[in-house]
């Protein structure tokens, strides 16, 4: 029998073949990670939770081994500005892009709309008299939620020029309060009313007495903000990366002088070598003086929730299907983390305690 020689491949059919072993490689771990986790709940994941990262013995004394991070709610657009009010037991939350507030009530975990519209709000807390305030895109402004109904406006402008569109939102025990003015609620109309920034971008303070200062604006876009447990330092994160090239992703912290601010420097870069650098967003101290940071926009295995020690080390990860826009600690004993991601709401029991009211 005469044997043919094989018919060999054309070039097309074996870049066909490659560009299908390549496209079954590339999606083999992303398709594993989907169907290894079931964010019902019906078929929860062993402990402990794969998706709790200790990356220094630092972090272990937070993570708890036999508790699972929950998805508590999805459907959103973009979720953000999770503040816990501890009175009513329940979190509000912000979906910008729908122009509603949300809430959950611990007691059965129910959720509804809690406010419509909201001003396309951002960024959410609750002062020491338990009144919530809200960062409007809409208004350009920050507004109080007074206990009789009413709202009050408590900044909209500076300088006789608008704010941008308020974004972030922090109260101090003197009775002030800080927010960021980045601008993103103006940019598109997707978030806000599509507007011209006449100021620079920048951080505010307001008194008791309704005096507004601005406390600085060595940032190119400031956005989350907390201060430490003891108030002697303000930290903010710097998302200028979004519009300003070569800006690098920080998170920076100055000290707190009374109304001012003072020696402003580099806290944390977000780098991770081999996995690149994301976006920080909401920040949030624990009682120890750790930052925790809701953070994104590099993918799989990055985006969620990064810890710091009061020194920078990076020590932990939440790590989430989705990117964490902001986060708060909440619960009856603080040590409840709820994390506002992309589309949906999430939650984890840590060891650690928040170190503010919101």
């Amino acid at each position: 029998m005469k044997i043919q020689p094989a018919t060999p491949p054309s070039a097309g059919s074996l870049r066909r073949s490659f560009l299908k072993t390549f496209a079954a490689s590339a999606l083999a771990p992303l398709a594993a990670a989907q169907t290894q986790r079931d964010w019902s709940g019906k078929n929860p994941s062993r402990y402990p939770d794969p998706d709790i990262i200790s990356l220094d013995k630092r972090f272990d004394k937070y993570k708890i081994g036999n508790t699972p991070i929950r998805r508590l709610h999805t459907g959103m657009l973009w979720a953000e500005g999770p503040a816990w009010n501890s009175v009513g037991r329940y979190l509000a939350w912000s979906d910008i892009p729908n122009n509603v507030q949300m809430r959950w009530i611990e007691d059965d975990g129910h959720v509804s709309v809690f406010r419509n519209p909201a001003g396309y709000s951002n960024g959410n807390t609750f002062d020491y008299q338990g009144r919530q305030l809200s960062c409007e895109h809409g208004g350009r402004r920050v507004v109080r939620y007074e206990h009789n109904g009413t709202t009050s406006v408590i900044a909209d402008k500076w300088k006789g020029k608008p704010l941008n569109a308020p974004n972030d939102i922090v109260v101090h025990p003197d009775g002030s309060i800080w927010f960021t003015d980045p601008g993103y609620g103006s940019l598109l109309n997707y978030e806000g009313e599509k507007g011209t920034l006449e100021l620079k971008e920048a951080v505010y303070r307001v008194d008791p007495s309704g005096r507004m200062e601005m406390v600085t604006d060595e940032i190119y876009k400031p956005n989350g903000l907390c201060f430490s447990p003891d108030y002697k330092k303000l930290y903010i994160a710097d998302t200028g990366a979004t519009h300003y090239p070569d800006v690098p992703k920080i998170i920076k912290v100055w000290d707190v002088a009374g109304a001012a601010l003072r020696n402003g420097k580099q806290y944390i870069n977000m780098d991770i070598p081999g996995k690149g650098a994301g976006l920080p967003d909401g920040i949030r101290a624990d009682t120890d003086g750790n930052i925790w940071v809701g953070a994104g926009w590099v993918g799989a295995g990055y985006d969620g929730v990064h810890i710091f020690t009061p020194g920078g080390d990076r020590i932990g990860m939440i790590l989430l299907p989705e990117i964490c826009a902001n986060i708060c600690f909440g619960g009856r004993k603080r040590n409840r983390l709820f994390m506002a991601a992309g589309q949906s709401l999430y939650t984890v029991y840590v060891e650690a305690q928040g170190a503010h009211i919101a």
